[in-house]
């Protein structure tokens, strides 16, 4: 396995590469000017264009994005991913004070979806075209097609408004800071995030019990006379998470771009409330931080999940 870890490292490290070119090349490519955008409306006539060109020069933006690129990727390499150009600070100054709570919303959710995709997933396969079958499939469908800023909306009205259980906005009450507090502001968006994304793990589960639960082995281990728990759990179940594993690893785009909605709706301090300011903005450091933020992220989860194959089966042989 330890050849197969460094072949696949190299490999993400290229893929990251090109990532960074195609990334830098867009963003620099994409219509508006950052720092005209600083400039007051009512001041676009009064010698603004100077300021524009002088502001410009100061920070590169003059140059050819070749000549950008690769002043951007020498500090890159060094852990320096240049500074916020409405704001002066470093990027990952700001991007280390909001990843840590999207993190916190997106493993919340992602734990939330598996503790709902799974049960369903396997009752639905064991009562197969039954009404409870069809019950988790209409859940299912529902979790897939309802937009999730319309679910949070709806929450926010009902449990915010109406019963007053649960804070609609924020990560913590500054008047009242604790554990307890910090628990009900993530309550909302980490369920309704969470829901969004257990209908595709629904319908992988019980796709892949289906298929397990009708396999030889599992018809020899029920003839043996093995308890029919130890017979889904221990046998088909297990043999079913590789696939489930490989979904699990390609919603991290998914869950992220859920986030980035949710922490719109609910004012939550994440780097998807982040990210969408600085678009709005053409900040392009921190977009540009951002978007490879996410590449890394996609990249070693697609890595883990492959380790964990061998874990699930040690039929699987990494080479």
């Amino acid at each position: 396995m330890g050849a197969y870890l460094v072949r696949r490292l190299l490999v993400n490290v290229l893929v990251f590469f090109l990532i960074t070119v195609a990334i830098f090349g867009l963003v620099h490519k994409s219509p508006g000017d950052p720092i005209a955008m600083q400039v007051p409306a009512d001041q676009l006539n009064s010698g603004s264009a100077e300021f524009i060109a002088q502001k410009r020069h100061e920070l590169g933006l003059d140059q050819s994005v070749f000549v950008q690129y690769w002043h951007w990727l020498s500090g890159a390499v060094r852990g320096d991913l240049g500074y916020s150009l409405l704001n002066g600070r470093p990027v990952t100054e700001v991007l280390g004070e909001r990843i840590g709570p999207t993190i916190e919303l997106m493993g919340v959710a992602l734990v939330i979806s598996l503790l709902v995709a799974i049960p369903l997933g396997i009752v639905a396969a064991r009562r197969r075209n039954s009404l409870v079958d069809y019950s988790a499939t209409v859940v299912s469908l529902g979790s897939v097609s309802i937009p999730v800023f319309f679910v949070a909306l709806i929450a926010i009205y009902l449990f915010t408004l109406q019963l007053q259980w649960l804070p609609s906005s924020g990560i913590s009450d500054p008047s009242a800071p604790g554990l307890l507090d910090s628990i009900r502001h993530l309550v909302l968006p980490a369920l309704i995030l969470g829901f969004g994304n257990s209908g595709p793990f629904m319908r992988y589960v019980r796709s892949s019990m289906i298929t397990e639960l009708q396999a030889d082995y599992v018809r020899t281990a029920e003839a043996k006379g093995a308890p029919p728990r130890r017979v889904v759990l221990r046998h088909a179940f297990r043999n079913s998470l590789i696939p489930l594993l490989t979904v699990i690893a390609s919603s991290v785009p998914q869950l992220l771009a859920g986030a980035v909605v949710i922490e719109q709706v609910f004012a939550w301090p994440g780097m998807g409330q982040l990210a969408v300011s600085s678009v709005n903005q053409h900040d392009y450091s921190v977009i540009i931080g951002f978007a490879l933020l996410i590449a890394i992220l996609v990249l070693l989860s697609n890595l883990v999940a492959d380790v964990l194959y061998t874990l699930v089966d040690p039929r699987v042989r990494l080479h």
